[in-house]
């Protein structure tokens, strides 16, 4: 977007806050209205649920993510539409020209998350959006949704990830994306951060910001998981709701919920405080049930029953891998297995390949790592397993599918965010070259 590197020259707020101000962005607007989600894994199915819950009581509602999956519209979304493509133009247009005037001043380039963070804020603003929430790219200290202001966001997990520009312990890390929050808000921690409870409270303490975590001052009990759906209880403060129903799979989707909807309450308690009770439990029940995020968990074909995850940190792969077993059982699966050439080959194909006696290995035409290495891999975790080559996602979708229905076997596809992605479009017919990632 906009022929922009994917990252400007260095870390750096200052020409972020100086390009808000040229296309005359509210700041105190925009802190009132917004909540921020951040964290390692999570943060796109916990801000979907925060969304959709304000739609369900009656907010116009904004909704920045990164990355998008088929078209860069799906960042910017009210009430569930993306940006249409005129829109975008225009307010791009606007931004292209205030980039070039400050860039030339300062002497330096800024980036395209910079640039589409500053468009999501004009649409919302244009928009006249009720309630926002905005989905954190990398970390929080120096990612652009800390000049949102929020007094309320989310820390979905902490994993190791990013961990040169973030810190090489996960204390750094967690540090890193709670300072997202501005002084004197609320961070709302997933299940993971309970272990790094002494130190957050002790970080956050300087800047007068309130450290809740889930299963510490949020409750959720009763989980129920199943194909046709989940369930559990939630409680926090004054607010007990019992069996929630989530539309997204996964046990680790508990945990993003019950961020969203606290992040959610903390917001309407706060800016709307005399209407808080009115239509909550209706808006929490409809929001969760009604949530769509796709590309966790997500069916993309029932006959072979096939399930893509773009999971692509160790650690959401083997919560997914958990999950699927649970909810689909363990047996009778072939696995598709691609991985980014930037990411942790051998460790993302040791938590999968030891679960599948077929593999399917191939390179995913966007930042694909080589497929022979995947392999390599498989066989090296899984020596058991009949690993084989799939040169291109077509190849690995027709040979997949042809012994689905040969086998009567079920199809996993793991081990990235581009193979999945890849492998959903092919398989309903599209071209895999025609997406368009930066």
């Amino acid at each position: 977007m906009f022929d922009l590197p994917k990252y400007g020259d260095g870390v750096c707020l200052a020409r972020l806050a100086e390009l808000l101000d040229t296309i005359a962005v509210d700041h105190a607007r925009l802190s009132h209205i917004s909540v921020v989600v951040t964290g390692s894994n999570g943060k796109g199915s916990t801000a979907a649920f925060c969304a959709s819950i304000a739609r369900a009581y009656g907010l116009r509602t904004g909704l920045f993510t990164s990355p998008h999956l088929l078209r860069v519209n799906e960042r910017f979304q009210i009430d569930g539409a993306p940006v249409g493509d005129d829109d975008q133009a225009r307010l791009a247009l606007r931004i292209k020209a205030a980039i070039a005037e400050i860039s030339q001043r300062r002497g330096e380039k800024f980036g395209a998350f910079e640039a589409m963070f500053a468009l999501a804020c004009l649409h919302f603003q244009e928009s006249k959006c009720d309630f926002a929430v905005f989905e954190a790219g990398i970390g929080g200290r120096y990612d652009p949704v800390r000049l949102v202001g929020a007094l309320a966001t989310g820390v979905t997990s902490v994993d190791y990830e990013h961990v040169e520009l973030l810190g090489h312990s996960l204390e750094l890390i967690a540090s890193d994306k709670s300072d997202a929050c501005a002084s004197g808000g609320t961070i709302v921690y997933g299940e993971n951060c309970r272990n790094l409870r002494q130190h957050l409270i002790e970080y956050n303490r300087h800047r007068g910001i309130t450290s809740l975590f889930v299963r510490g001052q949020i409750g959720i009990a009763g989980e129920t998981v199943s194909a046709s759906g989940q369930r559990f209880d939630f409680k926090f403060g004054d607010c007990d709701f019992r069996s929630l129903e989530t539309s997204l799979l996964g046990a680790f989707q508990f945990n993003n919920a019950a961020v969203a909807v606290t992040l959610f309450l903390l917001w309407l308690g706060r800016e709307r405080s005399g209407k808080a009770a009115a239509g909550i439990d209706a808006a929490v029940r409809a929001g969760l049930r009604d949530a769509r995020w796709p590309g966790r968990l997500e069916v993309i074909r029932q006959d072979p029953l096939t399930v893509v995850d773009v999971g692509h940190t160790p650690d959401a792969i083997c919560q997914s891998l958990a999950s699927l077993k649970a909810i689909y059982g363990a047996r009778e699966w072939i696995l598709v297995i691609g991985v980014s050439f930037d990411k942790k080959v051998s460790e993302i194909a040791s938590a999968l390949a030891p679960s599948f006696d077929t593999i399917i290995c191939t390179r995913a035409h966007h930042k694909g790592a080589d497929a022979e290495r995947i392999a390599a891999a498989a066989r090296k975790a899984n020596p058991e397993a009949a690993a084989r080559i799939a040169v291109t996602i077509e190849d690995a979708v027709s040979v997949s599918q042809a012994l689905a229905v040969s086998l009567h076997r079920k199809i996993y596809v793991a081990g990235g965010l581009f193979v999945g992605i890849e492998y959903a479009v092919v398989a309903g017919g599209g071209r895999a070259q025609d997406l368009n990632f930066f």
